[in-house]
């Protein structure tokens, strides 16, 4: 065996044996979770057990089982087995529980019981960021992608899912019988243990068929008229392939755009963003301490009164408007087709004709403002522009909100791009460390507090990127 390194004896006697902490560098990431941790008042955080009880068995501290969970979701370990596991074998998860090996119970009792007190430590790491300044620029972009959650889509029923399986049962049965009927037609052609096996079937799917029928009830009976088996707050949501969907979260995040660090995060199980605009953006103007604020989102958040609020709020919103116009569709004039004169309170028409301002109507709880012009019965362009008399023409009462937004994202037009490179990223980044099954745990809040690991755990791999171990130790510890 020459010329090759030598192995060490694993019978050999050391008298000084190595210390520890020379196993792990100086700029090794292990050392940022424990001084980011140590440096945390997990009392005032919120953290169980920080005070010990003055009887019975002594407990581990909460700064070590934060430490070993931390650890966990940044190199993908997030299962509490394995990570019990990893603190008898993993020197660098050994050296920073300091020897201490707590049994998969214990951690996955600490990650349930302190869920309100991990969100906020994920927080507290995005003050941390705050505080070194890495957010340069006022621009956020905000999105929503489906997670799945731990519930198969066999397991999540809907009235369409109910109404299809019944119908599947229910022609397995006709089969069944319609082989006993010829069976007694044709005695002697089919095995009495053909027979005996196929009663048994009948009975059996019979069974399934009414307990679909009780859990159909149990569905009509909730909010959205779905119902999950494994998971209760997963819902089926659609993804972007046809016929495809997912059962599992909404996760909503809003991610900075100079050093694309996520500042604010949602668990949801609604299967749209349509309502979630405002909330996203103005917990990220508060985590990012900025008097104005400017948030590209995609066509899934407009919303005029999302849109609205957020311009209440200092918040400037860049949301493309969603193309649902069936006379465009149709291949008639659209409504910006349309050019609208705020002083004399009208449009004017392709056909160069004013359509003042004729009524005004409460729709779904927003005052809208109806229009029309006097010469449609007569007017040349009228096939190309409505299918009745007259063209009408609604304006929402703050529409100069949206009007103004259009015009802003008219002179941005890299602005989208922008929005794809910031956020959409992050989400890839994400799901590729969470594999084929993104959540372990069931509920949302419990989800949410998942979500929150995996947070912490991408912005302090991403900061450890931009300002190197050194520099984020010495910021913690300032």
């Amino acid at each position: 065996m020459k010329r090759f390194v030598d192995s060490v004896d694993r019978s050999q006697a050391v008298l000084f044996p190595e210390r520890l902490d020379d196993y792990i560098d100086e700029d090794n990431p292990v050392r940022v979770i424990d001084v980011f941790v140590n440096e945390l008042d997990l009392g005032n955080v919120g953290f169980d057990g920080v005070t010990p009880a003055p009887t019975g068995r002594p407990g581990y501290h909460p700064n070590i089982l934060l430490k070993i969970y931390i650890y966990g979701y940044l190199n993908r370990i997030p299962s509490s087995r394995r990570l019990e596991r990893e603190t008898q074998r993993n020197i660098e998860l050994i050296w920073l529980a300091g020897r201490c090996s707590p049994d998969f119970k214990t951690l996955a009792d600490f990650r349930k019981d302190n869920g309100a007190a991990i969100r906020r430590v994920c927080g507290q790491f995005v003050l941390l960021c705050r505080r070194m300044q890495l957010f340069t620029d006022a621009v956020a972009a905000v999105d929503g992608s489906k997670f799945k959650a731990v519930n198969s889509r066999d397991r999540n029923l809907s009235e369409a899912k109910l109404k299809a399986r019944i119908q599947q049962l229910e022609s397995s049965v006709a089969r069944y019988l319609d082989e006993l009927d010829r069976a007694d037609r044709e005695p002697g052609q089919l095995p009495e243990a053909r027979v005996a096996h196929l009663q048994r079937k009948i009975a059996t799917v019979r069974e399934h068929m009414a307990h679909l029928k009780s859990l159909g009830d149990a569905m009509r009976r909730t909010p959205d008229q779905q119902l999950s088996m494994t998971d209760p707050d997963a819902r089926s949501m659609a993804t972007h392939g046809r016929g495809s969907g997912v059962v599992g979260y909404n996760v909503q995040m809003a991610v900075e755009a100079a050093n694309h660090l996520i500042v604010a995060h949602e668990v949801t199980n609604e299967g749209h963003d349509r309502h979630r605009l405002a909330s996203t953006a103005g917990a990220a103007k508060t985590a990012m301490a900025c008097d104005e604020l400017t948030v590209i989102a995609d066509r899934g958040y407009y919303k005029g009164e999302e849109i609205l609020a957020c311009e209440q709020n200092g918040i400037t919103p860049l949301v493309p408007k969603t193309q649902t116009s069936s006379s465009m569709a149709a291949g008639r004039f659209d409504k910006r087709d349309f050019r609208y004169d705020a002083n004399r309170d009208s449009y004017r028409c392709p056909a160069n004709e004013e359509a003042p301002r004729r009524m005004t109507t409460i729709e779904d709880g927003s005052m809208v403002h109806v229009y029309w012009p006097s010469t449609c019965p007569a007017c040349p362009l009228r096939s190309a522009c409505t299918t009745a008399r007259y063209r009408r023409i609604r304006r929402w009462e703050h529409e100069a909100v949206l009007d103004t937004m259009q015009r802003r994202l008219d002179h941005h037009p890299e602005a989208m791009r922008v929005r794809r490179q910031t956020v959409e990223h992050v989400f890839g980044t994400l799901k590729a460390w969470m594999g084929s099954t993104h959540f372990l745990m069931r509920t949302l809040p419990k989800v949410a507090t998942e979500m929150s690991l995996y947070v912490l755990a991408y912005n302090m791999k991403r900061v450890i990127k931009i300002v190197g171990t050194k520099a984020l130790m010495q910021a913690i510890a300032a």
